[in-house]
């Protein structure tokens, strides 16, 4: 099974952003170390408790720490950029890191109103002409433009010799209809998503293969997981992240993930129980062996090619002994 990582680099009460951004390279090391076949970055803005709004800033901090395993955007929110510079900022990656990067598009906000305000005065319509934008792109990355076109006179230099890889990320029928008319590979965000998601994977299939394309369709499902030596351990540290998702919701979590024993003391209102017990359903929680057969049934159900996985844990050493075991097991 091939596995990989979203790290949406989390802060911990007891961190500072810094710290945060560190245990990112950390756990992409680890993770090049145990054979995960790539690790993406997530952009988000202004939300408290996560650090990395820049992911191609980390991804070349990220890519000097490693040399093998693939690096990229989990995802770059492109309604807030035009297709070129994001073409020249991976092609830049591309060149420093010759055949690792991924970018990895997305159209979700990523962060409160204000932010989404603060960073484009656009942003609804850009989502909007989102398929326009995704084709700009592969223009520039592929060097395709037709000679009549405005821009086929210019390259998203340096040009590398091995273009970044596209993908199309989304949890929903446009995101997964619109990797498949461009011929991308799709990641589908199981953790995120309260959509049907075989269904989403099964219209991308299907419509993928009505165009007849010589490229091959590709999934990843990206999956929350929190993985411990025993499933009673794997249960006391998601109650962190369960915790700070209900504290984020309430306009709360400033302080970053609880530990453990903050998460543990936090009173819970009747209706946050119930949201607590439906964020478990969609996290898998458990040992080793328990992990691995419910990530193998997760691929075999939605058709997954390949399954990624986001873990927050307050503790790092948590989270880089999750993957480890999962890895191992």
């Amino acid at each position: 099974m091939k596995l990989s990582i979203l790290d949406q680099s989390p802060i911990s009460s007891n961190q500072t952003a810094q710290e945060a951004l560190n245990e990112s390279l950390r756990l992409a090391q680890v993770g090049e170390e145990l054979g995960y076949t790539r690790y993406w970055i997530a952009e988000h803005h202004d939300l408290p408790g996560l650090a990395c709004s820049v992911p191609e800033v980390m991804l070349s901090y990220i890519g000097a720490g490693t040399s093998k395993i693939r690096i990229g955007s989990g995802a770059v929110l492109l309604p807030y950029y035009r297709p070129y510079k994001v073409a020249e900022t991976y092609n830049m990656l591309s060149t420093l890191f010759p055949n690792r990067i991924d970018i990895g598009i997305g159209r979700a906000p990523g962060g409160s109103a204000e932010a989404t305000n603060a960073l484009s005065d656009t942003f609804l319509q850009q989502v909007w002409d989102m398929p326009k934008a995704v084709e700009e792109l592969l223009h520039f990355i592929q060097r395709d433009f037709p000679q009549d076109h405005p821009y086929s006179k210019i390259s998203a230099a340096p040009v590398p010799d091995i273009a970044p890889e596209v993908w199309l990320l989304g949890t929903s029928k446009k995101s997964a209809l619109l990797a498949a008319e461009n011929g991308l590979s799709y990641a589908f965000g199981h953790f995120m998503s309260e959509n049907d998601g075989k269904e989403m994977i099964t219209q991308y299939l299907d419509a993928f293969e009505s165009k007849k394309s010589e490229k091959h369709p590709y999934v990843i499902l990206t999956v929350s997981v929190i993985c411990a030596e025993t499933t009673e351990r794997a249960e006391e540290i998601a109650l962190s992240s369960f915790i700070w998702g209900i504290q984020q919701g309430k306009g709360e979590g400033q302080q970053g993930i609880p530990s453990i024993e903050e998460a543990k003391n936090y009173k819970l209102t009747e209706n946050e129980k119930q949201s607590l017990e439906k964020r478990k359903q969609k996290t898998i929680i458990g040992n080793p062996i328990t992990v691995k057969q419910q990530l193998a049934e997760l691929k075999k159900y939605y058709h997954a090619d390949e399954m990624m996985i986001v873990t927050i844990t307050h503790s790092p050493e948590d989270r880089l002994q999750s993957y480890r075991l999962i890895a191992n097991a």
